[in-house]
């Protein structure tokens, strides 16, 4: 068995692409784009790094763009055998993808407007006809189920507590075994389950995002989201918060419903401006029996999440503009999470050059996104050809991170039957370093720090 690495490996984060070579077969697991970064779409449009005809299958760990965001393009480009993932991701999948197909479509017809004569056309990376073919070769999994994708060749998913329908891979083949944990969550996220401890492994390809640091205590991040919330009321300003339209948007409506009282949430209009939100909010709704026990309780009391009694779903460009008429009063969840897209940054264009507005990240923000330089306390920032001065109060509030901190990891980790070999990816460097000399330290395991093109013999 031999691992060929191809995305978020090198101290990336975003990207995720690894590539199986066992039993005789070449099998990919997840097949993301890059995120951040000024040449982040010509890296995503560049050819992959081996010949995506060759490729026998493709596991999926979860619906995130990162790591689902160039298979149209695979298939595209050849890829024809069957792509295996978990029935909630697979039903998550032709909606964030359908969305990435329409904006850069829509892009490329700026663009194209824009072109002197004689200028090449540009194209989009892909179209909605390329996702609607990529998605018939969808084959969905259950978790704790052995299934065998290829001859020879077995995969057991087990739930990693990330989004709904996140999966760690185990993969077993030629009397070997390897786990890839996609994205770990951390224990006690609401609506989802803890992710599962790791099987014995001979190797695990490990995520490490917040592998030098750990998150605010749960209880007093969401008590600080409270006060920021308060604060904000004081104020009379709007409230912008970027989130992803799967994981965190509906993360924050599980908060708000249960904690719909004691913030005074009432006053508010509370937006959720996302073309996906129905339609992924309809998916939880769909998957229940992978919730929690306390998200089903949740779900039976008195004010559910998804149907808050001042909550609005912002799905046509007309409702997301009428948003920017208010001035004060208004939460807005929005994407893109990392505010590097999406309709986020025309809410961010309006808000932030004043200071009773609040801008609140909840989730990783990755090195070129704009909401990184935002994090990094940018005096200014340039939107739609504007020059926009930063007075609105910026607030990281980090506990609310779907990745498992380094403690999280340590201790996922710690519970392996048989501590075997690993390797880092998904992690900036400072991270994944920090991480590898921990697991050195405590376990005195080998930890190979991922890089593009290097293989690993497992």
């Amino acid at each position: 068995m031999r691992i060929e690495f191809h995305g978020a490996a090198g101290g990336e984060v975003t990207g995720s692409c690894h590539l199986i070579e066992v039993a005789g077969r070449r099998i990919l697991f997840d097949c993301g784009m890059v995120q951040g970064g000024r040449d982040a779409e010509a890296r995503n449009a560049e050819p992959f790094a081996f010949d995506p005809a060759s490729i026998d299958a493709l596991a999926l760990s979860h619906a995130h763009i990162d790591h689902i965001g160039r298979v149209p393009l695979l298939v595209k480009r050849g890829f024809k055998g069957p792509i295996w993932t978990q029935a909630a991701t697979s039903d998550l999948f032709p909606i964030m993808l359908l969305d990435a197909a329409s904006l850069a479509e829509r892009d490329a017809e700026r663009e194209n407007r824009e072109r002197k004569p004689g200028e090449p056309e540009v194209r989009p990376l892909y179209t909605a006809a390329d996702v609607v073919v990529a998605q018939k070769q969808l084959h969905p999994l259950a978790y704790e189920a052995d299934t065998t994708i290829l001859p020879g060749v077995t995969v057991r998913l087990h739930e990693a507590g990330h989004i709904l329908g996140s999966a760690m891979i185990e993969l077993r083949a030629d009397g070997r075994s390897m786990l890839f944990t996609g994205d770990v969550g951390m224990r006690g996220t609401p609506i989802l389950r803890d992710p599962a401890p790791p099987p014995r492994a001979d190797l695990i390809l490990m995520e490490s995002t917040y592998g030098d640091r750990n998150h605010k205590d749960r209880a007093a991040t969401v008590a600080e989201l409270g006060q920021i919330l308060a604060a904000a009321r004081a104020d009379g300003g709007n409230v912008v918060i970027p989130a992803f339209a799967v994981g965190r948007s509906q993360e924050l409506l599980y908060w708000f419903a249960e904690h719909f009282e004691d913030w005074n949430l009432a006053p508010w209009t509370i937006f959720l401006d996302s073309p996906m939100a129905a339609k992924v909010m309809a998916v939880y709704d769909h998957h229940e029996e992978l919730f929690d026990a306390e998200a089903a309780a949740v779900w039976r009391g008195r004010i559910k999440p998804f149907q808050l009694p001042n909550l609005r779903v912002s799905e046509s460009v007309d409702d997301s503009k009428a948003i920017n008429r208010i001035h004060g009063g208004a939460i807005i969840i929005a994407g893109s999470g990392m505010a590097n897209g999406g309709r986020v940054r025309h809410h961010l264009a309006n808000n932030l050059a004043f200071a009773r507005n609040h801008v609140v990240f909840v989730g990783y923000q990755a090195a070129g996104t704009l909401g990184r330089l935002l994090v990094n306390g940018v005096p200014r920032v340039r939107l739609f050809g504007e020059e926009i001065p930063v007075r609105a109060q910026i607030h990281t509030v980090g506990g609310l991170s779907a990745h498992a901190d380094q403690q999280g990891l340590l201790d996922w980790y710690g519970a392996s039957p048989n501590h075997p070999p690993v390797a880092l990816a998904h992690g900036e460097n400072p991270a994944r370093e920090a991480l590898a000399a921990v697991l050195k330290q405590r376990y005195g395991v080998e930890v190979t720090l991922s890089q593009p093109g290097m293989q690993l013999e497992v």
